[in-house]
């Protein structure tokens, strides 16, 4: 009992997904032994819900992934695995018999009754029954501990990622579009078969216009536009994209690795998905973006104001529509900003 409380302490000392995975896996590994272990992140849309394999241990030993940045090299449809998409439909712990006489066993761990993650362990045949509670109290409190994250991370109106957590995730962001720039020769593993060209994108999208929704119809109606808004954004990008309420009426994405024309189709889609929405009692609203490339030596503050140039040209060439700071760039719409040197910039 001593030794899992020490765990669970361990666990609860953690205010980073990663961080608690790999605490999760070290308590699972430490007090069960299990043969196979894997914890599955889980995202779920309309169309269909992918599991990516963020931490566990195999063949190989432990593994540990970015539980923020899936690696779609570990990213797959659940319909790939049978007892995943069998512990998805029955919202509870489905159990098979493999190779071996062992059990294997996928636990879910549920938010608004829809997995967001599952536990997915191989377990000897003679695994106890005191050990099997145990084994459920300690998922239990997994997903209770998330939850608790969850709900510091997120923005309490629209459900979207806060503020105070996207200066950590930009950051991750901009080490990884540092690590892509050291990779970018021959031996670069492939990413989505997609092409050196391929980067990070960050987009502000902001409410054409919200002050005077606020005005006219009051700011009860504002914050269920707002709440409206959100959920096209949730509909509109994919699953990996990172998507916060910046403040306000404004927004950001984070998109995942892919080339300019492809960002600028997604934020189109969005655009327009915005547009073609009936906002309760206020009918519809626009929006208008602005976007830029994530470079490997960026500070936030560098790719923010790019990204706010381009969405002041939106602004000011007749709103909901799209910009890219790059291409505003090469067409001579704006001047490129010139990045001072050995000045200290606060964000």
């Amino acid at each position: 009992m001593l030794h899992l409380i020490s765990h669970v302490v361990r666990i609860s000392a953690r205010r980073d997904r990663t961080e608690i995975n790999s605490a999760m896996v070290d308590a699972l590994m430490d007090l069960f032994a299990p043969i196979k272990l894997t914890i599955f992140r889980c995202y779920a849309s309309k169309r269909k819900a992918i599991v990516f394999a963020c931490a566990g241990y195999g063949k190989q030993g432990p593994f540990l992934r970015n539980a923020y940045l899936p690696d779609h090299h570990f990213c797959h449809p659940i319909d790939q695995h049978p007892l995943l998409q069998q512990c998805r439909k029955e919202l509870s712990a489905v159990l098979e018999v493999v190779d071996g006489g062992h059990h294997r066993v996928v636990f879910p761990v549920l938010r608004l009754n829809e997995p967001i993650y599952f536990i997915d362990l191989t377990l000897p045949d003679d695994f106890s029954a005191d050990k099997r509670v145990a084994l459920m109290g300690l998922i239990e409190y997994f997903g209770n501990h998330i939850a608790l994250l969850d709900y510091g991370e997120a923005d309490t109106l629209t459900g979207l990622s806060s503020r105070k957590t996207f200066d950590k995730h930009l950051f991750e962001l901009l080490g990884k579009a540092a690590s892509d720039e050291m990779l970018s020769g021959d031996s670069r593993p492939a990413r989505r078969n997609k092409t050196s060209d391929c980067n990070h994108w960050l987009a502000v999208c902001d409410i054409d216009h919200f002050k005077q929704v606020n005005d006219n119809f009051g700011h009860l109606i504002g914050d269920e536009v707002l709440i409206m808004m959100a959920q096209v954004m949730r509909h509109s990008f994919r699953f990996d994209d990172q998507l916060f309420r910046f403040g306000g009426e404004e927004f950001i994405a984070l998109l995942q690795p892919t080339d300019r024309l492809s960002a600028q189709s997604t934020l189109e889609r969005f655009r327009l998905a915005v547009e073609q929405t009936s906002f309760s009692r206020v009918g519809h609203v626009t929006v208008s973006v602005g976007f830029s490339q994530l470079l490997p030596h960026d500070t936030p503050t560098d790719v923010i104001e790019r990204a706010d140039e381009a969405l002041y040209f939106a602004k000011g060439h007749g709103r909901n529509r799209v910009e890219c700071y790059e291409s505003l760039i090469e067409n001579g719409n704006l001047k490129a900003r010139e990045i001072a040197k050995g000045e200290v910039e606060l964000f």
